[in-house]
């Protein structure tokens, strides 16, 4: 008889994009780091507005609602329930914990909001650790574009991928260190908070599209693996209750080289529409202060011209 880690699915109902909403459980890890970091987050705009402050509604949504939100959808709801069951399911969840966490959570602009609303002691710790060499050398691009592209080959490609399928501390440590990676790639791209590692809009650009070949090769490198990803623990749920309903590793590791392949770079030519338009007001604005700046001169050059006329 057959006996499955206590970390394994013991009977799940057939998958579906139903079962995303309505498989909800309660991950400890991820429901504190959730309910903190937005309950946090809500406090500083809070404090803000009542010293009548203004905060942009528009970065709450980003952080609270997208980034939080999709953290707890991608680890609490069927995705979790069904991300050590399906490959393909996880992959899902891969994707929205490395791209569409980290980029919500620069767009909400968290970093400039403490510092904002931190009292003095904090806020001195927090700009120390935001000039300090540490943070120079985590947030120095071309050290974040290894990590990023190197991290999820090293994921799937030792035995890292397969701990995290038996022990559930190495699965929650996984699925922070996603958004971590990503988050150390994305902060200093994105260029809304006043963190380390911040480069000019065509370097960002160009590190943006760098990421995409990337994605794809991984991507079809899973498709076309024969050895299965994660050992014998996706053939071993097909001997369960799950059996009759469980999809051939095999297809299931194809479809899931595709969907990383697909949504990376669904979610890189995003990045990249975001990092464009950035750079265009960003010029905008330029020109505007540069035209002001030549009026000012103008006006001051006619004023001493006609102080000199007699």
């Amino acid at each position: 008889m057959l006996v499955l880690d206590a970390t394994a699915p013991l009977d799940l109902p057939e998958f579906g994009l139903s079962r995303v909403f309505t498989e909800w459980g309660l991950a400890p890890i991820p429901f504190v780091v959730t309910v903190w970091a937005a309950g946090l987050y809500l406090w500083g705009v809070r404090v803000l507005h009542r010293r009548g402050d203004r905060w942009p509604v528009g970065r709450t949504l980003c952080f609270v609602v997208v980034a939080m939100g999709s953290f707890y959808l991608a680890t609490c709801s069927g995705l979790g329930a069904y991300d050590t069951t399906l490959l393909s399911v996880h992959m899902v969840q891969h994707m929205i914990l490395s791209m569409v966490v980290p980029l919500a959570l620069a767009l909400g602009a968290p970093v400039t909001l403490a510092l904002r609303t931190l009292p003095a002691t904090p806020r001195r710790w927090l700009l120390a650790v935001l000039h300090s060499r540490v943070a120079r050398v985590l947030s120095f691009p071309p050290l974040t574009f290894l990590l990023y592209v190197i991290s999820p080959w090293a994921l799937y490609f030792s035995g890292w991928y397969g701990a995290s399928l038996h022990h559930d501390y190495v699965h929650e440590m996984m699925h922070l260190h996603l958004v971590l990676v990503g988050a150390l790639f994305f902060w200093p791209l994105m260029g809304v908070d006043p963190v380390p590692g911040r480069v000019s809009y065509p370097f960002r650009i160009l590190l943006t599209v760098l990421t995409l070949p990337f994605h794809a090769f991984l991507g079809i490198t899973i498709m076309g693996q024969s050895r299965l990803l994660g050992g014998s623990w996706y053939p071993s749920l097909r001997d369960g209750p799950m059996g009759a309903w469980l999809p051939d590793p095999a297809a299931d590791q194809h479809l899931a080289g595709g969907i990383l392949w697909g949504a990376g770079d669904l979610v890189g030519l995003v990045f990249f529409g975001v990092l464009f338009s950035q750079w265009v007001r960003a010029s905008i604005r330029e020109a505007a202060r540069e035209d002001r700046r030549l009026d000012l001169l103008e006006a001051r050059e006619r004023a001493a011209a006609g102080r000199e006329d007699p």
